[in-house]
């Protein structure tokens, strides 16, 4: 009788989704594991059959990834970094762009499940009662938001922002306003923790060109020396509306924003901004959901974020 992967998988102590992974996609395996289920599989002689362990196991070989906005050069970025890993274990992955609508960021995990092996899901917009049902669905890991019982990757956004004021204050600023991003979002929570009441707040603004111009019209009505924008979208807005005003950065008012996409480093002022591990939370994601898929419990990892600086921020006037 012909040696089949229910055989391995019993000798090898492991499921048989776990043989079938370190088969075909040993990057979604632990390394001990992996090399167990090889020790069986060259003992027994068994040979896999690609079509029937596909059947057998019910994976698909694919992963996918919902992002809420793929204009905003934030997400490519996590993108890459789940396509990376994902490709190093010969996994494909399907992604789509929910548009900041929460009901069809439900609809796309509930479709993917059947066609995927796992979701990662970014900065999500559902409730956490709603995650907690897509996770229950399939395997889930979210980026930037946390859910009790989910796995997370989070990028440490408090501390960002708490870098930020320091460096003002070492310049001598003591009036700003922190332009606000969409009440609902996590990352803006997580932003104020590291404010801590330091900071006059306006808002909530779009995060986005258009709402760091609307923001920065208001800001002017504060006096504050210096702005900190929700995000570097719209600190790109304020730089844009405080040019139009002849109003200098960083010899007038500074400007900070947060993410340090492609762009902060190319505009005029270049921007001084906290840099998010984007790549790296899109790969440690994809190593999350390997453990799910190993039968691993939930877990979270908190990144570190690094402040930029760059010519957007000066000493105050009364300082220099």
């Amino acid at each position: 009788m012909a040696v089949t992967i229910r055989d391995v998988a019993r000798q090898a102590q492991v499921s048989v989704s776990t043989v079938s992974r370190a088969l075909s996609a040993p990057g979604l395996v632990k390394e001990a594991t992996r090399q167990r289920v090889l020790d069986v599989v060259r003992g027994l002689g068994y040979q896999p059959n690609r079509a029937a362990r596909s059947l057998i196991t019910g994976r698909t070989g694919n992963l996918g990834i919902v992002v809420p906005d793929l204009e905003n050069p934030f997400y490519p970025a996590v993108l890459r970094g789940v396509q990376t890993r994902a490709g190093e274990a010969g996994t494909s992955v399907f992604f789509c762009d929910s548009r900041e609508n929460p009901d069809a960021e439900e609809e796309l995990v509930r479709t993917m499940a059947g066609q995927v092996d796992g979701v990662v899901l970014c900065a999500s917009l559902l409730s956490g009662e709603q995650i907690a049902e897509l996770a229950a669905l399939t395997p889930l890991v979210l980026i930037n938001r946390a859910v009790p019982g989910v796995s997370s990757v989070l990028m440490d956004s408090g501390s960002g922002m708490d870098q930020v004021v320091t460096h003002l204050e070492s310049l001598g600023h003591k009036e700003y306003v922190y332009l606000g991003g969409p009440a609902h979002a996590w990352s803006h929570h997580r932003r104020l923790q590291g404010l801590r009441d330091r900071a006059r707040m306006l808002g909530p603004f779009e995060p986005n060109f258009a709402g760091g111009v609307a923001a920065a019209e208001q800001a002017l009505q504060t006096g504050a020396t210096a702005f900190i924008a929700y995000n570097d979208l719209m600190a790109l807005g304020v730089l844009s509306h405080l040019a139009s005003r002849d109003i200098k950065v960083p010899q007038q008012i500074s400007v900070t924003g947060f993410d340090d996409i492609l762009y902060a480093a190319m505009c005029s002022p270049a921007l001084t901004t906290v840099a998010m591990p984007t790549e790296e939370a899109g790969k440690v994601a994809v190593d999350l959901l390997a453990d799910l898929l190993d039968g691993g419990p939930a877990e979270s990892r908190e990144l570190p974020t690094k402040l930029v600086i760059r010519a957007s921020t000066l000493k105050h006037p009364m300082f220099a």
